[in-house]
């Protein structure tokens, strides 16, 4: 089938565009653009629009359609410690409506194949399908199956049960099940309780051009300036949601151990993102004496994003748990060497001695040993940034990473088809 013949539905609980930012989210809006780019039609089912005025020129592509379920939560969602009450409830009343949704669609003829986020598509499995079904899941992180914390994985174990249940349920009916790297094949299996025959690895990506067009090195050298950072000074770049499972925290002690035992003393940590966690993280930050070094820049555009990328020394990714990074790669492109926890997909991206170094997670005295060896070798630094660079450009850009997605489509679609005939 070619690839303009194609109609598929993507499912999804978020999109950048629609609803802010996050990793999920621009996977999802990056996805539909590099699929329409190819001539695909794509009916997008997600929630109503939460940003006002939201824009973009792939939402207002004629073969995009916009299909939106009313995402149906309780009154006090989205304030601090909710999150697992929401995923279990609204969240799965969602799939269970979005997935039924894109089965009538598939059923009526108006796609050929069903791509679903995690429990997004729980509706076109339950009740269970009485034939294959031309369905694609990608899982993402698995941040419900636990996280580097052994008591913590317990505990976030029981109570993501509904969850667990309701992502292995759709893994059961899928015809293929996209790992976003190699390195998250093995945790799939278990925890998804799939062959691994039904397994393939489909990155995520980042769109180098965009990266390009959004900075370059005078963006960097003019927001250094704007925030008064001299450019002889080190900037430690870290990125994300100010939540305690991203490691900040671990990340100040690490850096307290490197103010004690570097000789080193012309760096500054900055921030970009903010959440629920941001105020205990400034706590942290004064009694650990850093408060003269560290940034809290919040959350920006992304121009000013990528100009921090530009204006970083290293970038500097010490969470806890992690899926496959977009923010990783982003500073990959951006030819900025990485430090980095070795969990999650982080592994296919940091390879010691080369793109970066990865330490344990949630080690303060492993972090700060990888920082304090940045400093002391950095006239490393633009090599490994140029390795970086190069293995973005060869293994996680959407050229390469949409052809091999299409593939994937094409047999699910020759697999389903065969099945059908030989009934």
């Amino acid at each position: 089938m070619s690839d303009s013949a194609i109609r598929v539905a993507l499912v999804s609980r978020a999109s950048a565009t629609l609803h802010g930012p996050g990793g999920l989210e621009r996977h999802v809006d990056d996805l539909a653009c590099q699929l329409l780019e190819r001539g695909v039609a794509v009916t997008l089912i997600t929630r109503p629009a939460s940003r006002t005025g939201a824009e973009a020129d792939w939402l207002r592509d004629e073969r995009l359609t916009l299909k939106t379920i009313r995402y149906r939560t309780f009154p006090f969602a989205g304030r601090r410690g909710t999150t697992i009450l929401d995923r279990n409830t609204a969240y799965l009343y969602f799939g269970f409506r979005a997935g039924r949704l894109a089965a009538r669609l598939l059923s009526d003829g108006h796609v050929d194949l069903v791509h679903g986020h995690g429990a997004s598509v729980l509706g076109a499995v339950l009740p269970a399908p009485t034939a294959r079904v031309p369905l694609v899941l990608t899982p993402h992180g698995l941040e419900e199956f636990g996280g580097t914390d052994l008591v913590q994985t317990r505990l976030k174990r029981i109570a993501y049960r509904p969850l667990q249940t309701a992502v292995r349920r759709c893994a059961r009916y899928a015809t293929r099940i996209l790992a976003t790297d190699q390195a998250l094949v093995s945790s799939t299996v278990t925890n998804l309780r799939v062959p691994e025959s039904s397994v393939r690895v489909v990155p995520n990506a980042v769109d180098l051009g965009r990266c390009d067009a959004l900075a370059g090195p005078a963006e960097g050298a003019k927001i250094r300036s704007v925030w008064n950072i001299p450019s002889v000074d080190r900037v430690f770049l870290s990125v994300g949601r100010v939540e305690k499972n991203k490691g900040f925290a671990v990340l100040a002690g690490a850096l307290a151990q490197v103010c004690r035992d570097s000789e080193f003393r012309r760096w500054r940590w900055v921030i970009v993102g903010d959440g629920h966690y941001r105020s205990t993280l400034e706590q942290i930050v004064g009694k650990l004496g850093l408060q003269d070094r560290t940034l809290f820049a919040g959350a920006t555009t992304d121009r000013e994003l990528h100009a921090w990328y530009e204006a970083a020394t290293v970038f500097v990714h010490p969470t806890l748990y992690e899926g496959s990074s977009i923010v990783t790669l982003e500073a990959m492109a951006h030819s900025r060497p990485v430090v980095a926890s070795r969990v999650g997909g982080l592994p296919d991206k940091v390879l010691p001695g080369v793109t970066g170094w990865l330490a344990s997670p949630g080690d303060a005295g492993d972090l700060g040993h990888a920082l304090t060896e940045v400093l002391n070798l950095e006239e490393h630094l633009p090599r490994m940034g140029e390795a970086g660079r190069a293995l973005v450009e060869r293994c996680f850009s959407w050229p390469s990473v949409t052809e091999r997605l299409l593939s994937h489509y094409d047999d699910v679609l020759a697999e389903c088809a065969s099945l059908r005939a030989s009934r």
